[in-house]
């Protein structure tokens, strides 16, 4: 007993003395030396993938991109002072995302709008060109899935999403696109393009970044749950038949009062003319047959 009391009494000194203090911060100044040691890599790494990634998309952009946005993004003017190609240095990596993976860029020449056609970039390579464009300047980047994505939702929560969006589609996207988001004709050149059938993840980025003539709805203008919102109410357009058999493009009751009247309403005077000449010649071959 008297013997543990010295070795207790001996450790108590031990740990009052000026050398314990320094002992503890040595100890200290190892374990986070050793942690650091173990994460900091990792984290260089990830670095040093991420500049990889941009230096990838440099190359690809000065190939297929720098002809008309310039070789560091800054835009393009003809002899003319107009715009050649638009200036990247602020529309983030949302923008190109979209553009690209429509089939927009690149244009094959330039003009008053990009349709959408064939993807011309792969998966990984649009990745880096978005990467490098971003590193240009400021500007939304790619939204996650939980952002545009309505799967999971349930048929309460979906109905009430459906209803929001329907009326914010009507009040900020009808005007161009109809009330059915079966597009139409817009000034100098332009069209709304239909955008039913359209990936959610575009549709998000369209209304993010606000290509071509269409206006930008950043998130202080339209929430991200309204955009989903907008999302979930073309989702329910496309599930819905066509109860009338013809659609016309959707385009609604203009497009049908034209059918009517050019079809309906001309066959009916067409009609009436055709009956009306063979009334008259009738009447002449029974006042020759008299005479």
């Amino acid at each position: 007993m008297r013997l543990l009391n010295r070795s207790a009494g001996r450790l108590s000194r031990h740990r009052r003395g000026p050398l314990a203090g320094i002992l503890v911060l040595v100890i200290g100044l190892l374990l986070t030396g050793g942690l650091y040691s173990v994460f900091a890599p990792a984290q260089a790494d990830s670095t040093q993938s991420q500049e990889e990634l941009v230096e990838e998309g440099r190359q690809l952009f000065l190939v297929g991109c720098a002809f008309c946005h310039g070789p560091n993004g800054e835009g393009v003017l003809t002899q003319g002072g107009d715009q050649y190609g638009p200036a990247l240095t602020d529309v983030g990596a949302a923008a190109v995302d979209f553009q690209v993976e429509t089939g927009r860029m690149p244009m094959a020449a330039p003009g008053a709008q990009a349709p959408r056609k064939e993807v011309v970039y792969s998966e990984e390579e649009t990745a880096a060109l978005a990467a490098y464009v971003a590193s240009l300047g400021t500007g939304p980047a790619i939204p996650d899935e939980e952002l545009y994505s309505t799967d999971g939702l349930g048929e309460e929560e979906r109905e009430e999403l459906v209803t929001r969006g329907s009326q914010i589609f009507l009040a900020n996207c009808t005007a161009c696109h109809n009330f059915e988001g079966s597009g139409g004709a817009m000034p100098r050149g332009g069209y709304a393009p239909k955008i039913r059938g359209v990936e959610p993840k575009h549709i998000y980025e369209a209304m993010l970044t606000g290509p071509q003539s269409m206006d930008t709805f950043s998130d202080g203008n339209i929430p991200p749950e309204d955009k989903k919102a907008v999302i979930a109410y073309l989702e329910e357009l496309e599930g819905q038949p066509s109860y009338g058999g013809f659609t016309f493009g959707g385009l609604g009751p203009v497009s049908d009062g034209i059918v009517a009247w050019v079809a309906g309403i001309g066959g009916l005077v067409g009609f009436a003319v055709w009956i009306a000449a063979h009334t008259t010649r009738t009447s002449r071959k029974k006042g020759k047959a008299e005479a």
